[in-house]
């Protein structure tokens, strides 16, 4: 999910009450609630940013060290500068465990979407879907938001819970959607081709969630279509997207290219575009159905016919 949603989760558990537990318990609560994200240094480095993104920081090794750093940086902080009036102090403990809600919920709300997120990391390099929550959603923008605010002004932390059952219901609901609408995919697509797709992916569309796109991996290319719960339908598009998997010159570049090969380790559906270059030689594009068109997930180079 994106930082906005992230931040408005830590704030409404802070709401919530936990913030009492200890000094700095609200700023610990939403800085808890991004710290995974810390791995957009990487954006810093040389090193493709979608090949360790949702990795090293996201996975149980890291879900299980980041709120031990972050109970030491506050009681660090603490003693250089603790509470003129002397009444508060931070507690390790309560800190500690403010520390965990805040990780536990982000790693749990990026796996919701299309993008994915390596929780066995560094145990396993293998991806998590949950496909049921697009990136940036406004609806739990709105819950959460209108939570804190109410709670906050009102001094009801009532309203901070009422606003996180709402959320939980919600994504609860959109998962169940998701995981039914798949199934009527997966049967729609066998009864017109005769048989079953080799993957299916459903995934939520921003603003809308009685609508899913989908892709569909035919094998040597990819379909994509859609899902409207009300009315009820199904759609296929006509439209083919060859994989080109298989072409020399887009094994080559799979290969030899770093971007390549970064990109292939966080690329799901991927496809190659091929065109003539100068010299007689093959432009490669790398991209990825989720992502199509957008550059940020794509990668080009020239090889050798």
């Amino acid at each position: 999910m994106d930082n906005i949603c992230h931040t408005l989760t830590g704030a409404a558990f802070a709401e919530a009450g936990l913030k009492h537990r200890t000094r700095f318990g609200h700023a610990a609560l939403m800085i808890a609630a991004n710290l995974p994200d810390v791995d957009v240094l990487v954006f810093a480095t040389d090193t493709p940013p979608v090949a360790f993104r949702r990795g090293w920081t996201h996975g149980v090794i890291a879900q299980a060290l980041l709120p031990l750093l972050l109970t030491l940086i506050f009681v660090m902080i603490d003693r250089r500068w603790p509470d003129p009036m002397g009444r508060r102090r931070v507690r390790p403990a309560a800190m500690l465990l403010l520390g965990y809600v805040g990780v536990f919920s982000h790693v749990a709300l990026d796996w919701l979407n299309t993008y994915g997120v390596r929780l066995l990391m560094p145990l396993s390099r293998d991806w998590f879907y949950g496909d049921s929550v697009f990136i940036v959603d406004p609806w739990l923008w709105l819950v959460l938001f209108a939570g804190v605010m109410i709670a906050r002004r009102l001094r009801a932390p009532r309203a901070a819970m009422a606003a996180l059952a709402v959320a939980t219901l919600y994504i609860a609901v959109m998962i169940a959607s998701s995981r039914m609408a798949r199934q009527m995919v997966v049967t729609a697509w066998t009864a017109a081709k005769g048989a079953p797709p080799a993957r299916v992916m459903l995934g939520p569309v921003p603003i809308h969630p009685l609508r899913k796109t989908v892709i569909v991996d035919a094998g040597d290319h990819y379909e994509r279509g859609s899902v409207e719960w009300w009315p009820k339908n199904i759609r296929f598009s006509p439209e083919q997207v060859p994989k080109n998997d298989r072409h020399p010159a887009a094994v080559r570049a799979a290969e030899s290219d770093p971007a390549f090969r970064g990109l292939l380790v966080w690329s799901r559906f991927p496809y190659y575009e091929l065109a003539e270059a100068d010299g007689g030689r093959v432009r490669v594009t790398l991209g990825d159905m989720r992502f199509s068109g957008r550059t940020m997930f794509m990668a080009t180079t020239v090889v050798d016919r």
